[in-house]
């Protein structure tokens, strides 16, 4: 399930309640083609990875929370564990293999786009492989609802 933000209380309330799990906050707008597309399977991977909480604000909505958050584009995905942005040094052991290879890849906390694979393979990485044994891959579960959704349109011709 998707649970709809309006405001930063409801936010912070929302980041409270998961505790130790992840969360996934997209941003998006009624009127972007790219949220109305991703966002049956933003849908599926709510009930696919069930350790990982999964939450939408409107930016039209939701002005002053999408401000205080910098969106600047829709949609952008950001990524929390125990109420903080997960960041790049806030794992460690990446932090460490970065140090020393004297680089820093792209942040793993945010992105923008509806590229959901992109997204799903953000979410393995922060909830780790442990986790990953009972689910389905999202480009199969994706391909399924292509064939529904195709038979569907089909059949209401």
């Amino acid at each position: 399930m998707v649970q709809i933000i309006k405001d930063t209380d409801e936010l912070k309330t929302f980041l409270k309640a998961a505790g130790c799990k992840l969360v996934v906050v997209e941003f998006s707008a009624k009127w972007c083609g790219p949220c109305k597309r991703i966002y049956p399977l933003i849908h599926a991977m709510s009930l696919q990875y069930r350790n990982v909480m999964f939450a939408n604000v409107d930016v039209d909505d939701s002005k002053e929370l999408a401000q205080s958050y910098h969106i600047k584009s829709v949609p952008t995905f950001q990524m929390f564990k125990q109420t903080r942005k997960v960041t790049l040094f806030s794992r460690l052991k990446r932090a460490i293999c970065c140090y020393e290879n004297g680089f820093m890849s792209e942040p793993i906390f945010e992105f923008c786009g509806a590229d959901a694979q992109k997204l799903e393979a953000k979410i393995q990485e922060l909830i780790g492989p442990a986790q990953l044994s009972h689910t389905m891959p999202l480009r199969r579960f994706s391909r399924d609802c292509q064939r529904w959704n195709s038979s569907r349109w089909s059949r209401n011709k």
